[in-house]
């Protein structure tokens, strides 16, 4: 079917951006689509890896790349919630109380190693990244749109910080593995940035109107068929079956998965989910929402393997696979 001049204009728009990314980010094409479709989603991304690997490089890129507002805070012990949401100050010369908005009043948000702050601070994120709102004082004030928090966290120094619990993970739409590059990479990676920082280079590609039109699209017109649908709640119901997890995926976490599938299949330049779309969203947005049994060692990493279990024993709707492979 071919593609509506909306459609166009908006995969155009998604091209521009990856291809800004790629003039700073050396590989990692999934880990791009990913991110892409946390913004076409409009959800929230957590970028986790070994230091080093260009998490903040990637969030900055995209911010770069986005005609909207950016702040970034670096998370420590002693950030304090009215840090991130702002405060209440007194002006002399008005003789009355002033708001003073703190970074998360900004569209994209890079929340550097979230888990050295306190769980206090953690948890005034909680409410802004699920109801795109702070409330300060029994006054709530509404954040803008796009709202973006894409945050970095390090798995593997435990020293000094404080575990995201389950219901701050559950507020991400994706988790995003970046992985270390092939020795190709590595040498691209160092060609690149000898003597000079790409990322000063980019200029906004894509305004923040075009964005919400996108999302909105997205949401509302990317189509999935209902075995599809089934197939979503499907792979939700056996997690909760399965003898390793304690908790499964919850409703809102099928929600995810299908919003997921949506933007992702945006990204790759369709209006129509695949079985596959929902495949490789699968682990980014299920992995970290399992609370597996007897998970103190290697949680990551057996949820990972968990959900990779469940996609290959549940099966994919005939009609859909056929479908998907006839266009």
């Amino acid at each position: 079917m071919p593609a509506s001049p909306d459609l166009e204009t908006m995969i155009r728009g998604i091209e521009k951006v990856r291809s800004q990314i790629g003039q700073v980010i050396v590989g990692k094409l999934d880990a791009v689509d990913l991110l892409l479709t946390a913004l076409f989603a409009g959800g929230h991304a957590l970028l986790e890896d070994v230091p080093g690997t260009g998490k903040t490089l990637l969030a900055k890129t995209l911010a770069r790349s986005l005609g909207c507002s950016f702040r970034r805070v670096q998370f420590t012990p002693d950030l304090l919630p009215s840090d991130l949401s702002g405060i209440n100050f007194y002006n002399q010369k008005a003789g009355e109380f002033e708001f003073r908005p703190g970074p998360l009043f900004a569209n994209v948000l890079l929340a550097d190693e979230i888990n050295r702050a306190t769980p206090r601070t953690q948890s005034s994120l909680l409410e802004c990244m699920e109801e795109r709102q702070v409330t300060l004082d029994g006054v709530t004030y509404p954040l803008g749109a796009p709202f973006l928090v894409i945050a970095t966290q390090n798995p593997v120094d435990n020293q000094g910080t404080f575990p995201l619990p389950e219901a701050q993970l559950d507020r991400f739409l994706l988790r995003i593995r970046m992985g270390y590059p092939s020795y190709e990479e590595s040498l691209a990676i160092l060609t690149r940035f000898r003597g000079r920082n790409p990322l000063e280079e980019l200029e906004p590609v894509l305004d923040a109107e075009t964005l919400l039109t996108t999302q909105r699209f997205a949401a509302a017109d990317v189509r999935i068929s209902a075995d599809l649908l089934g197939y979503v709640v499907r792979l939700a119901e056996a997690s909760r079956r399965h003898p390793d997890v304690a908790l499964g995926v919850s409703p809102r976490g099928a929600q995810a998965l299908l919003r997921a599938s949506q933007a992702y299949a945006l990204v790759r330049g369709r209006d129509y989910v695949t079985p596959d779309d929902i495949k490789a969203a699968a682990e980014p947005v299920l992995a970290h929402r399992l609370l597996l049994r007897h998970s103190m060692h290697g949680r990551d990493e057996r949820a990972a393997d968990t959900v990779r279990a469940l996609l290959r024993e549940t099966a994919v709707p005939a009609e859909a696979a056929e479908a998907a492979g006839s266009r």
